[in-house]
């Protein structure tokens, strides 16, 4: 494997890769695609630093070694993932950048779009007035006779709500 053989790491991936998959599977507490992603980078890290040893349980630890760094390093790329996402959907209204519907990405909007029917009717309305058609709130105030404040709060709690249905989702995924 150290000259790049690839017969020899085929042989490896018969001999190790389910023994290495058990242990990682263990390691990540039968979290299958945690397990599935750290036996991936663990891999790579083997082909990228293999060397010769003349003891099979010496390998043996190194693989394990370099199967819990792949493990730690993937939780915490996901823990940092998941932190941004809560500072993100959590910080005050006040510091959010204003909306601007050209600059919202398609993806986004229909995540948003597929949210709607989970919301109250009215609710729905105001979302596609300010999201979707571009109005301003004052123009949304006029059409659903009410005060521009009235809008603004309602917007406020509404994304509120569709910001943890999708940090529930993404959680999930």
């Amino acid at each position: 494997m150290a000259r790049q053989d690839e017969a020899a790491f085929a042989e490896f991936l018969a001999a190790y890769r389910e023994r290495l998959f058990r242990y990682v599977i263990v390691l990540t507490r039968g979290d299958e695609e945690a397990a599935q992603e750290a036996l991936q980078q663990t891999l790579l890290r083997v082909v990228r630093h293999i060397r010769r040893f003349d003891d099979e349980a010496v390998f043996w630890s190194w693989l394990t070694r370099l199967a819990r760094s792949a493990v730690t390093d993937d939780a915490r790329k996901r823990n940092r993932y998941f932190a941004f996402l809560i500072r993100f959907f959590s910080r005050p209204e006040s510091q959010a950048p204003e909306a601007d519907t050209n600059a919202e990405s398609p993806a986004l909007l229909e995540r948003l779009e597929s949210l709607l029917p989970q919301l109250p009717a009215t609710d729905a309305e105001l979302i596609r007035h300010k999201y979707f058609l571009g109005l301003t709130s004052r123009e949304i105030a006029t059409q659903f006779e009410t005060t521009e404040k009235a809008v603004e709060s309602r917007l406020v709690r509404i994304r509120r709500q569709l910001r943890e249905s999708i940090l529930k989702e993404v959680r999930h995924e």
